[in-house]
Protein backbone atom coordinates (compact mmCIF):
# COMPACT_ATOMS: atom_id res chain seq x y z
CA UNK A 1 0.00 0.00 0.00
CA UNK A 2 1.72 3.34 -0.45
CA UNK A 3 2.16 5.66 2.10
CA UNK A 4 0.08 8.41 2.40
CA UNK A 5 1.62 12.13 1.29
CA UNK A 6 -1.41 14.28 3.12
CA UNK A 7 0.65 14.49 6.57
CA UNK A 8 3.69 15.98 5.27
CA UNK A 9 1.51 19.06 3.91
CA UNK A 10 0.37 19.72 7.51
CA UNK A 11 3.82 19.20 9.02
CA UNK A 12 5.34 21.58 7.12
CA UNK A 13 2.92 24.10 7.98
CA UNK A 14 3.21 23.24 11.92
CA UNK A 15 7.13 23.53 11.30
CA UNK A 16 6.91 27.61 9.98
CA UNK A 17 4.63 28.48 13.02
CA UNK A 18 6.70 26.23 14.87
CA UNK A 19 10.18 28.86 14.37
CA UNK A 20 8.20 31.66 14.12
CA UNK A 21 7.03 31.44 17.20
CA UNK A 22 9.95 29.91 19.18
CA UNK A 23 11.46 33.85 17.97
CA UNK A 24 8.03 35.70 18.30
CA UNK A 25 9.62 37.96 21.02
CA UNK A 26 12.44 38.58 18.86
CA UNK A 27 13.01 41.72 17.08
CA UNK A 28 13.17 42.38 13.05
CA UNK A 29 15.56 44.62 12.14
CA UNK A 30 15.01 44.25 8.45
CA UNK A 31 11.77 45.19 6.25
CA UNK A 32 8.85 42.84 4.95
CA UNK A 33 10.48 41.40 1.32
CA UNK A 34 6.62 41.83 -0.04
CA UNK A 35 4.96 40.52 2.85
CA UNK A 36 3.99 44.17 3.37
CA UNK A 37 4.27 46.24 6.47
CA UNK A 38 1.67 45.48 9.52
CA UNK A 39 1.09 48.81 11.01
CA UNK A 40 2.22 49.39 14.17
CA UNK A 41 0.32 47.72 17.22
CA UNK A 42 -1.56 45.41 14.39
CA UNK A 43 -1.05 42.08 13.37
CA UNK A 44 -1.03 40.32 9.70
CA UNK A 45 -0.86 36.65 8.75
CA UNK A 46 0.57 35.77 5.60
CA UNK A 47 -1.17 32.03 3.82
CA UNK A 48 -0.79 30.64 0.81
CA UNK A 49 0.69 27.50 -0.75
CA UNK A 50 3.50 25.73 -2.65
CA UNK A 51 3.40 23.10 -4.91
CA UNK A 52 6.26 21.32 -6.91
CA UNK A 53 7.13 18.35 -8.60
CA UNK A 54 10.05 15.81 -7.74
CA UNK A 55 11.53 12.29 -8.24
CA UNK A 56 9.17 9.41 -6.82
CA UNK A 57 12.33 8.85 -5.25
CA UNK A 58 16.46 9.69 -5.02
CA UNK A 59 17.19 8.09 -8.16
CA UNK A 60 14.19 7.56 -9.86
CA UNK A 61 13.65 9.03 -13.79
CA UNK A 62 9.92 9.37 -13.14
CA UNK A 63 8.44 12.31 -11.23
CA UNK A 64 5.33 12.89 -8.88
CA UNK A 65 3.10 16.86 -7.67
CA UNK A 66 3.26 17.45 -4.17
CA UNK A 67 2.69 20.45 -2.08
CA UNK A 68 2.01 21.99 1.32
CA UNK A 69 0.77 25.32 3.23
CA UNK A 70 2.48 28.22 4.38
CA UNK A 71 1.88 30.38 7.43
CA UNK A 72 3.72 33.35 8.32
CA UNK A 73 2.42 35.67 11.40
CA UNK A 74 3.53 39.61 11.46
CA UNK A 75 3.35 41.32 14.87
CA UNK A 76 3.45 44.58 14.65
CA UNK A 77 6.90 45.83 13.24
CA UNK A 78 8.07 42.13 14.07
CA UNK A 79 8.09 40.82 10.86
CA UNK A 80 8.54 36.80 11.15
CA UNK A 81 8.37 36.15 6.95
CA UNK A 82 11.49 38.23 6.74
CA UNK A 83 13.16 35.56 8.35
CA UNK A 84 11.76 32.49 7.12
CA UNK A 85 13.51 30.57 4.31
CA UNK A 86 11.34 28.03 2.50
CA UNK A 87 13.74 25.83 0.45
CA UNK A 88 12.00 22.98 0.18
CA UNK A 89 9.66 20.64 2.55
CA UNK A 90 13.27 19.53 4.65
CA UNK A 91 14.42 23.17 4.47
CA UNK A 92 12.60 25.55 6.39
CA UNK A 93 14.68 27.97 7.78
CA UNK A 94 14.42 30.95 10.73
CA UNK A 95 16.95 33.29 10.65
CA UNK A 96 17.39 33.81 14.51
CA UNK A 97 20.30 35.90 14.43
CA UNK A 98 22.50 38.08 12.31
CA UNK A 99 25.54 40.28 13.14
CA UNK A 100 28.91 41.55 11.20
CA UNK A 101 27.52 39.44 7.96
CA UNK A 102 27.01 35.92 9.77
CA UNK A 103 23.43 34.79 10.11
CA UNK A 104 22.27 31.65 12.24
CA UNK A 105 19.24 29.83 12.87
CA UNK A 106 17.26 26.83 13.23
CA UNK A 107 15.62 24.77 10.47
CA UNK A 108 12.83 21.75 10.47
CA UNK A 109 10.67 19.75 8.13
CA UNK A 110 9.60 16.75 6.48
CA UNK A 111 11.53 14.42 4.52
CA UNK A 112 10.05 12.19 2.04
CA UNK A 113 10.48 8.65 2.27
CA UNK A 114 9.19 6.39 -0.61
CA UNK A 115 7.24 2.55 -1.84
CA UNK A 116 8.65 0.22 -3.34
CA UNK A 117 5.94 0.23 -5.61
CA UNK A 118 7.74 3.89 -6.49
CA UNK A 119 9.64 1.92 -8.89
CA UNK A 120 10.35 -1.55 -10.73
CA UNK A 121 13.69 -1.50 -9.14
CA UNK A 122 12.46 -1.19 -5.62
CA UNK A 123 10.00 -3.90 -5.27
CA UNK A 124 10.44 -6.38 -2.50
CA UNK A 125 13.08 -4.37 -0.74
CA UNK A 126 10.46 -2.15 1.42
CA UNK A 127 9.48 0.67 2.26
CA UNK A 128 11.42 3.96 3.37
CA UNK A 129 9.10 6.06 5.97
CA UNK A 130 8.29 10.07 6.07
CA UNK A 131 9.92 11.76 8.56
CA UNK A 132 10.41 15.06 10.62
CA UNK A 133 13.40 17.15 10.15
CA UNK A 134 15.23 19.18 12.47
CA UNK A 135 18.50 20.81 12.06
CA UNK A 136 20.29 24.16 11.63
CA UNK A 137 22.05 26.42 9.87
CA UNK A 138 24.77 29.38 9.18
CA UNK A 139 25.57 31.61 6.62
CA UNK A 140 28.23 34.30 5.83
CA UNK A 141 27.73 37.33 3.59
CA UNK A 142 30.78 38.14 1.51
CA UNK A 143 29.81 40.91 -0.94
CA UNK A 144 26.88 40.10 -3.00
CA UNK A 145 27.64 36.31 -1.93
CA UNK A 146 25.93 34.17 0.38
CA UNK A 147 27.99 30.94 1.55
CA UNK A 148 26.13 28.70 4.03
CA UNK A 149 26.16 25.19 5.84
CA UNK A 150 23.43 23.42 7.12
CA UNK A 151 22.36 19.86 8.95
CA UNK A 152 19.44 18.11 8.41
CA UNK A 153 19.11 15.18 11.12
CA UNK A 154 15.78 13.31 10.55
CA UNK A 155 13.90 12.04 13.66
CA UNK A 156 11.43 9.79 13.26
CA UNK A 157 10.76 6.80 10.86
CA UNK A 158 12.60 3.84 9.82
CA UNK A 159 15.20 6.34 8.86
CA UNK A 160 17.79 7.93 11.45
CA UNK A 161 20.19 9.65 8.70
CA UNK A 162 20.95 12.77 8.45
CA UNK A 163 23.05 15.44 5.57
CA UNK A 164 25.13 17.89 5.79
CA UNK A 165 24.38 20.54 2.52
CA UNK A 166 27.34 23.25 1.84
CA UNK A 167 26.04 26.01 -0.82
CA UNK A 168 26.66 29.62 -2.01
CA UNK A 169 24.18 31.44 -3.71
CA UNK A 170 23.52 35.42 -5.25
CA UNK A 171 20.72 37.46 -5.00
CA UNK A 172 20.29 39.94 -7.47
CA UNK A 173 16.99 42.72 -7.73
CA UNK A 174 15.64 42.67 -11.22
CA UNK A 175 13.03 46.13 -10.27
CA UNK A 176 11.85 46.60 -6.66
CA UNK A 177 9.20 44.49 -6.69
CA UNK A 178 11.35 41.27 -8.81
CA UNK A 179 14.52 39.69 -7.65
CA UNK A 180 16.30 36.27 -8.60
CA UNK A 181 18.67 34.22 -6.81
CA UNK A 182 21.09 31.66 -8.17
CA UNK A 183 22.50 28.73 -5.90
CA UNK A 184 25.09 26.06 -6.13
CA UNK A 185 25.60 23.30 -3.54
CA UNK A 186 26.46 19.68 -3.11
CA UNK A 187 25.68 17.66 -0.07
CA UNK A 188 27.18 14.99 2.36
CA UNK A 189 25.17 12.00 3.51
CA UNK A 190 26.15 9.89 6.29
CA UNK A 191 26.28 6.04 6.56
CA UNK A 192 22.66 5.34 7.73
CA UNK A 193 21.19 7.96 5.39
CA UNK A 194 22.63 6.22 2.36
CA UNK A 195 21.84 2.82 3.52
CA UNK A 196 18.00 3.38 4.02
CA UNK A 197 18.05 5.34 0.31
CA UNK A 198 21.14 3.88 -1.86
CA UNK A 199 22.05 0.10 0.03
CA UNK A 200 20.49 -3.18 -0.75
CA UNK A 201 21.21 -5.80 2.12
CA UNK A 202 21.46 -9.08 1.83
CA UNK A 203 17.99 -9.84 2.81
CA UNK A 204 16.69 -7.64 0.54
CA UNK A 205 18.82 -8.40 -2.36
CA UNK A 206 16.91 -12.10 -1.91
CA UNK A 207 13.13 -10.84 -1.72
CA UNK A 208 14.48 -8.02 -4.64
CA UNK A 209 11.81 -8.40 -8.12
CA UNK A 210 14.49 -6.97 -9.87
CA UNK A 211 17.09 -9.83 -8.87
CA UNK A 212 19.39 -6.92 -7.35
CA UNK A 213 22.96 -7.51 -5.65
CA UNK A 214 23.25 -6.55 -2.09
CA UNK A 215 25.20 -3.39 -2.36
CA UNK A 216 26.91 -1.21 0.91
CA UNK A 217 26.45 2.53 0.01
CA UNK A 218 29.09 4.43 2.10
CA UNK A 219 28.09 7.57 3.84
CA UNK A 220 30.13 11.25 1.57
CA UNK A 221 29.36 13.48 -1.35
CA UNK A 222 26.06 11.87 -2.79
CA UNK A 223 24.99 15.04 -4.91
CA UNK A 224 25.91 18.33 -6.57
CA UNK A 225 23.30 20.97 -7.41
CA UNK A 226 22.19 24.33 -9.16
CA UNK A 227 19.33 25.96 -8.08
CA UNK A 228 17.07 28.87 -9.74
CA UNK A 229 14.88 31.10 -7.95
CA UNK A 230 11.81 34.20 -8.79
CA UNK A 231 10.29 36.16 -6.27
CA UNK A 232 7.63 38.59 -7.54
CA UNK A 233 5.51 41.10 -5.12
CA UNK A 234 2.57 41.49 -7.14
CA UNK A 235 0.71 44.02 -4.92
CA UNK A 236 1.73 44.89 -1.74
CA UNK A 237 -0.71 41.72 -0.34
CA UNK A 238 0.17 39.69 -3.26
CA UNK A 239 3.47 37.67 -3.69
CA UNK A 240 4.66 34.53 -6.31
CA UNK A 241 7.36 32.53 -5.64
CA UNK A 242 9.20 30.28 -8.20
CA UNK A 243 12.09 27.89 -7.79
CA UNK A 244 13.45 24.87 -9.87
CA UNK A 245 16.53 23.04 -8.90
CA UNK A 246 19.05 20.18 -10.97
CA UNK A 247 20.69 17.81 -9.02
CA UNK A 248 23.13 15.08 -10.01
CA UNK A 249 23.88 12.16 -8.11
CA UNK A 250 27.72 10.90 -7.49
CA UNK A 251 29.98 8.70 -5.57
CA UNK A 252 28.34 5.62 -4.20
CA UNK A 253 24.85 7.01 -4.66
CA UNK A 254 25.02 7.28 -8.56
CA UNK A 255 26.70 3.90 -8.18
CA UNK A 256 23.53 2.49 -6.68
CA UNK A 257 21.34 -0.78 -8.64
CA UNK A 258 18.21 1.39 -8.04
CA UNK A 259 19.37 4.50 -9.20
CA UNK A 260 17.35 4.60 -12.97
CA UNK A 261 18.55 7.92 -13.48
CA UNK A 262 21.81 10.06 -12.05
CA UNK A 263 19.96 13.27 -13.12
CA UNK A 264 17.50 14.83 -10.93
CA UNK A 265 15.09 17.78 -11.30
CA UNK A 266 12.62 19.49 -9.21
CA UNK A 267 10.65 22.84 -9.50
CA UNK A 268 8.42 24.88 -6.83
CA UNK A 269 5.81 27.21 -7.27
CA UNK A 270 4.15 29.42 -4.43
CA UNK A 271 1.60 32.47 -3.59
CA UNK A 272 0.81 33.76 -0.51
CA UNK A 273 -1.77 36.77 0.50
CA UNK A 274 -1.25 39.37 3.50
CA UNK A 275 -3.91 39.65 5.80
CA UNK A 276 -4.10 42.73 8.05
CA UNK A 277 -5.84 42.98 11.34
CA UNK A 278 -6.23 45.75 13.81
CA UNK A 279 -6.01 46.08 17.48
Amino acid sequence: MSRSRLPSFGTVAIAVLTLGSAAGAASAQEGAHGYGAAQSGGFSLGVGGVVGVKPKYEGSDEYEAFGFPIVFPKFGGNDLEGRVKVRGADDVRFKLFEAGGFEVGPLAGYAFGRDEDDGDLLRGLGDVDDGFVVGAYAGYHLGTVLFDVSYHQIVSGNDDGYQIRFGAEVERYFSPSLRGVARVGTTFADDNYTDSYFGITRAQSLRSAANLSAYEADSGIKDVHVELGLTWDVTERWQLKGSARYGRLVGDAADSPIVESEDQFSALIGASYRFDFQR
